[in-house]
């Protein structure tokens, strides 16, 4: 299914939800990072974890607002409600805990870099959202100068996931990718990309669907987060309650996960519970409210 909208030519290739296709994809070793940035010139403050308030700003047009947020800045016109951007900022904020169970040196370190690389993730209104010509290139400009990989929809079915899956692309593209390059690096030389290729192998990531993305390396940039997503949220076990019951991944819960993809459930379980925890099951239905 393909989601009419405009959008600016730089996201074309990884906001676009594009249609089932017949070609066969394979995973190439050439992987782009084509949103991510790679000088670390953003600011970092003495407070990591800090949770700012919605406020009017100049600084990512076409947007007008924004709020920052462990490392990651929202942005939005004026469609999207206040109240809104909070529950965005309360579930990144829950997904990093101080417990028994983080490693809050990692887990900082994590935090710093979505400082470091200017992590921005944008949020529209509804799927028919749409950019006049001067605000595509206010928004290709915005994107140029910080780590933008996807965008949050306001308002359209499936919300918790929307929200989380939009949220996670980036945690993982940038904080992820730069803490742990070893493990979840967006390269060919990764773990991830490793249990990547075992999942599409046996059948249950079905990548068919990025033929249409002809650049090999962002296909594989998008593949490869895709697939980071789909390990955290099904390790969370939020599929079986948020959804969606049909996509190009086969398997639905987290013991499913640890029994047909073990290399997968142990990337999870190695790394991800020693820095992130799912949100809340109060914050997450706000969403449904």
């Amino acid at each position: 299914m393909k989601i009419n909208i405009l959008i600016p030519c730089s996201l074309y290739f990884f906001l676009l939800i594009i249609s089932c296709s017949g070609d066969k994809v394979e995973l190439g070793e050439k992987v782009t990072l084509d949103c991510v940035q790679t000088d670390p010139s953003g600011i970092v403050p003495d407070d990591l974890y800090q949770v700012g308030a919605v406020a009017t700003t100049d600084d990512y047009p076409p947007f007008t607002k924004k709020l920052d947020v462990c490392g990651i800045t929202l942005v939005a016109r004026d469609e999207i409600s206040d109240d809104f951007m909070d529950k965005v900022a309360v579930t990144i904020s829950e997904m990093f805990p101080w417990n028994e169970t983080v490693d809050s040196l990692l887990q900082k370190q994590l935090l710093t870099n979505l400082y470091r690389y200017k992590t921005v993730i944008p949020l529209v209104y509804g799927e028919e959202w749409n950019l006049t010509t001067g605000e595509e290139e206010a928004w290709d400009e915005t994107a140029s100068w910080n780590s933008l990989c996807d965008i949050i929809m306001e308002n359209i079915p499936n919300q918790v996931m929307e929200v989380v899956e939009h949220i996670l692309h980036h945690v993982t593209d940038v904080g992820l990718h730069y803490t742990f390059p070893e493990e979840w690096g967006l390269s060919s030389s990764s773990r991830l990309y490793e249990v990547t290729q075992e999942a599409i192998a046996q059948g249950y990531y079905n990548v068919n669907q990025y033929s249409d993305i002809d650049e090999l390396g962002v296909r594989n940039r998008v593949i490869l987060q895709e697939y980071a997503y789909w390990i955290i949220y099904t390790g969370w076990d939020l599929r079986k309650t948020h959804g969606p019951e049909e996509s190009e991944w086969s398997i639905m819960t987290k013991d499913e996960l640890m029994s047909k993809l073990p290399e997968s459930f142990r990337l999870y379980e190695e790394t991800i519970l020693s820095v992130m925890a799912c949100p809340s099951p109060e914050t997450l239905n706000a969403f449904l409210e």
